[in-house]
């Protein structure tokens, strides 16, 4: 009897206890610091990455080649496996098309690939969804529906700690960081189907608290029985300050916390905070093939 493998990427930014226990293939993305190039989560801690970038590393990524893709399709289809691979969003990076070359080049139905147009522990919330749901007996169809319908809905607001990092990166005028810092403006940015928006714009940390609250409140669905996903960047006391708000305002009960890697960090910089949660419309539009 052929077997489900759920395969993904290190842009879902799940925690190795649980990649263990549904028995999840993660692909690590490549991560360049320098003339050094390293594999997310494979030869690099992401201690060791948040201490590259205080020592003032300035890294890039790039996206896992067609080729290890097929290799590993390759791998579990000779095993009997069928193959059900969710990407991190295609319009941040080339991951979907690196793995969607690669089922087109070995030509079965037996693999199924998903632009999740999601990132980091929100992507990472579908891929345990679908995990569980594999684990749980549910067949090939109702798993590639399931991560549609999740990815769909799936609400990703962010606070970006480093002002530094998007200046560097080219994202906002040295002018505007500098302004940023004295007045301890925190951004606020968000997912519109796949894409990095801004969103708002706060001044402090209980501020950005707050608004990340008042958002939840206005756009999400069932909180209070809902997974609720939390993330942070070298951050873990905000990160169990915010759960201990959402905690105390929705009642929620279940929660995937973990710490962002190298893969989202190279962008995001130290400090950063995410929530993701199901939100009450449609809010992307994966693609599958």
């Amino acid at each position: 009897m052929s077997q489900i493998k759920i395969i993904t990427d290190s842009c879902s930014d799940l925690p190795i206890h649980i990649i263990r226990k549904y028995d999840i293939k993660m692909l690590p993305t490549p991560v360049h610091i320098g003339d050094e190039s390293f594999l997310d989560g494979e030869n690099l801690t992401t201690d060791e990455f948040y201490q590259k970038l205080e020592d003032g590393a300035m890294p890039s990524t790039s996206q896992i080649s067609p080729g290890k893709y097929e290799k590993v399709f390759r791998e579990e289809l000779d095993k009997g496996n069928k193959v059900l691979t969710l990407c991190f969003s295609g319009e941040l990076s080339g991951i979907f098309q690196s793995a969607a070359l690669a089922k087109k080049n070995i030509g079965t139905d037996n693999i199924k690939v998903i632009d999740t147009r999601s990132a980091s522990i929100g992507f990472g919330m579908t891929v345990l969804r679908v995990a569980k749901a594999a684990k749980a007996g549910e067949s090939f169809n109702e798993l590639v529906e399931l991560a549609i319908d999740s990815s769909a809905h799936m609400e990703h607001i962010f606070a970006v700690g480093s002002i530094e990092m998007l200046k560097r990166g080219g994202r906002i005028s040295g002018g505007k960081a500098l302004i940023a810092n004295v007045l301890n403006i925190k951004p606020i940015l968000h997912f519109e189907d796949g894409k990095i928006l801004p969103y708002s714009k706060v001044r402090g940390k209980k501020k950005m608290l707050q608004f990340l609250i008042d958002e939840m409140e206005e756009s999400g669905a069932a909180l209070e029985s809902e997974m609720i996903g939390i993330n942070h960047s070298a951050s873990p006391e905000l990160a169990g300050k915010i759960q201990k708000e959402i905690e105390n305002k929705f009642g929620t009960k279940e929660f995937l916390v973990g710490e962002i890697g190298a893969a989202i960090g190279s962008h995001a910089g130290q400090g950063t905070v995410s929530v993701f949660f199901r939100g009450k419309e449609r809010v992307a539009k994966p693609e599958s093939v």
